[in-house]
């Protein structure tokens, strides 16, 4: 299977947001919450959260029921918005063989076929929007789970059997 590799930043930026799309209808989650449910560490939560706020992608309240939400509904925020906020540049790209910028002027034996991911990747992150993944766009939570119940935690790692 293929990764695409994202910066942390954008990984926890993803994770982030997602949750709160999962509990829009909830109202806002606060900070040490949303770290929780993410497994982002809260100081780096506070960075990026000022970024989606700073953008306009976010909403911010302090004290009693405080917290962050969505500034706009989840259809409306594509994955190209969040990524774009945490500096990814969809023309930025580096040759996967190793020739620094991935150039169409000067290419290098695999630019037809990385520039082809790359460009499926960018039309995926525009047109895929926070409505568009799994209990946020059915409305449902998992199964034996609740929507307040639910985590974007990644599964603890495996302990290796003896």
């Amino acid at each position: 299977m293929i990764s695409i590799n994202l910066t942390q930043t954008a990984e926890y930026a993803l994770r982030a947001m997602s949750s709160l799309a999962l509990r829009s209808d909830q109202g806002p989650m606060r900070a040490n919450e949303l770290a929780e449910s993410t497994a982002v560490p809260l100081a780096y939560l506070w960075k990026i959260m000022r970024r989606m706020v700073d953008a306009g992608l976010v909403v911010s309240a302090k004290g009693h029921g405080g917290g962050f939400r969505l500034a706009r509904p989840a259809e409306a925020i594509s994955y190209m918005d969040i990524l774009g906020v945490v500096g990814y540049d969809a023309k930025a790209g580096s040759c996967v063989f190793g020739w620094g910028q991935c150039r169409s002027e000067k290419p290098c034996p695999m630019h037809p076929t990385w520039n082809k991911l790359n460009e499926s990747f960018v039309d995926w992150a525009r047109t895929t929007t926070l409505a568009s993944f799994g209990p946020a766009a059915s409305g449902a939570a998992p199964a034996g789970r609740s929507r307040k119940s639910q985590s974007l935690r990644p599964p603890a790692a495996e302990k290796p059997s003896r």
